[in-house]
């Protein structure tokens, strides 16, 4: 096992098995052959072809495009076809500081293989033996990736909130932190992927924050969705990484990412430069 197995886990996507998802000319994202034949059961809504599946003209505008998706997405999830329903509203934007072309129910976002944004968020701790990191073990009731480890916070990036703002209520609500020392995390840049998932297409970007914790601040839960808190030394962090799945898949892509920043993961490792590239997506990835 090495680094690059973390990698590979987030690379895994077939192009053939997709048909591009397309808005006013641009594709912004990519759908599974079984759903495009799904679609054609929603004509005033969809324009499904055997090249792609586009969003009819005649929905022209944020509003009009987000009701007339929504009204199908609700009738596929009362067909229980949208499993893990979460009534968050996702942006659908071609890239980031754009203005978002409608806006979709979380659990739809892989279905249709657009790309979603989160915040992630390492919580370090500076000690006479190096760094270590704060590491959280996911609720066993998750819906996605039940007793995996995870981060001290993290989450996806809803419609209509501020990235920091995001990563503020997530603090709170994961692990109990006070608003004024969530503000304190600096924001150290992205880590992203595309990958075939059991939920679908996952095509995301995640905006990596750093935060240097007090050593007397212990995590705290508090809506559910972590099972426990632990402080490990960055080496085990590492190792475990290295030599098995046991963190959620894209967390090891961010923790890989601050060891890279911090100087612990260097180019004296044999696979340095493959890992350092397979953080992001290309530029011109589409």
């Amino acid at each position: 096992m090495s680094f690059l197995d973390r990698i590979a886990e987030c690379r895994g996507w077939e192009p053939d098995d997709y048909r591009p998802f397309v808005i006013d000319d641009m594709v912004l994202g990519r759908v599974p052959h079984d759903l495009t034949r799904r679609l054609t059961d929603f004509p005033k809504v969809f324009d499904v072809s055997g090249r792609a599946v586009s969003l009819v003209p005649e929905l022209s505008g944020f509003a009009e495009r987000t009701n007339a998706v929504a009204e199908v997405l609700h009738r596929l999830r009362d067909a229980g076809e949208i499993p893990r329903w979460r009534d968050e509203d996702y942006p659908v934007l071609r890239h980031w500081g754009d203005a978002p072309l409608l806006t979709i129910e979380r659990a739809a976002a892989p279905l249709f293989g657009v790309r979603a944004y989160g915040v992630h968020l390492n919580g370090f701790v500076r000690g006479p033996e190096g760094l270590s990191l704060w590491v959280a073990r996911r609720a066993q009731n998750k819906a996605t990736a039940p007793g995996k480890l995870d981060h001290l916070a993290a989450g996806g990036q809803p419609h209509g909130l501020g990235v920091k703002q995001n990563l503020i209520k997530e603090c709170a609500e994961e692990a109990g932190m006070a608003p004024d020392l969530a503000a304190r995390a600096v924001p150290v840049g992205i880590v992203s992927y595309r990958c075939a998932r059991a939920e679908g297409l996952r095509d995301d970007v995640l905006f990596c924050f750093d935060l240097d914790v007090p050593a007397e601040f212990v995590p705290k839960n508090t809506d559910g969705e972590v099972e426990s808190f632990a402080l490990w030394p960055l080496p085990r962090v590492l190792e475990t990484i290295r030599d098995g799945t046991e963190f959620k898949f894209n967390v090891s892509l961010v923790i890989l990412d601050f060891a890279v920043r911090h100087g612990i993961l260097g180019p004296d490792d044999p696979d340095y430069e493959e890992i350092v590239a397979g953080l992001r997506l290309a530029p011109d990835a589409a």
